[in-house]
């Protein structure tokens, strides 16, 4: 595959919803937000961290094995479109009314997908399955735009790179 270059102009987000309750949570704000597209997005970032352990032997300097520990993902958004879809797909039924027992999360796919518009049918894609919303932020600065932020963990996450 030949090396490619993006910026964030060739990127899009898309979200999608697995099967189950909390998936049905989220497609209930996707729908009602339109927001299978996220649009207005300028900053996403994301973390994968893996808690790799050293074995060190007595006597030895060097550790004599890396073994592989457990994976967190996680990672943040930022938009400048402000209409609450954000802290519902955080927060659920919870953020419209106060629930009178517990209630489901949703959870929701984000795919983040570069496509390089100088090489047609090059493109690059990671898949975020089952995201949940962690912490949610809105900022007002008095001469900048109004933006909402928000953390997320993934369950697990699959990569694809496709080539011309």
């Amino acid at each position: 595959m030949a090396n490619s270059v993006y910026t964030g102009a060739d990127g899009s987000i898309t979200l999608s919803t697995p099967e189950g309750t909390e998936g049905g949570a989220a497609q209930t704000v996707i729908d009602e937000h339109e927001m299978v597209s996220v649009g207005r997005a300028t900053g996403v970032t994301i973390e994968v961290q893996s808690d790799v352990k050293a074995f060190h032997e007595i006597g030895q300097r060097y550790a004599s094995e890396l073994r592989p520990g457990n994976i967190h993902i996680q990672g943040t958004i930022e938009r400048a479109y402000i209409n609450g879809a954000l802290v519902k797909l955080m927060l659920g039924e919870a953020a419209t009314s106060r629930p009178a027992a517990s209630w489901a999360q949703p959870a929701f796919n984000i795919t983040v997908l570069a496509d390089n518009p100088a090489l047609p049918g090059t493109r690059s894609s990671i898949t975020l399955h089952e995201v949940k919303l962690d912490q949610w932020s809105y900022t007002m600065p008095e001469d900048d735009f109004i933006m909402e932020g928000a953390s997320f963990q993934a369950l697990y996450m699959t990569v694809e790179d496709e080539a011309a």
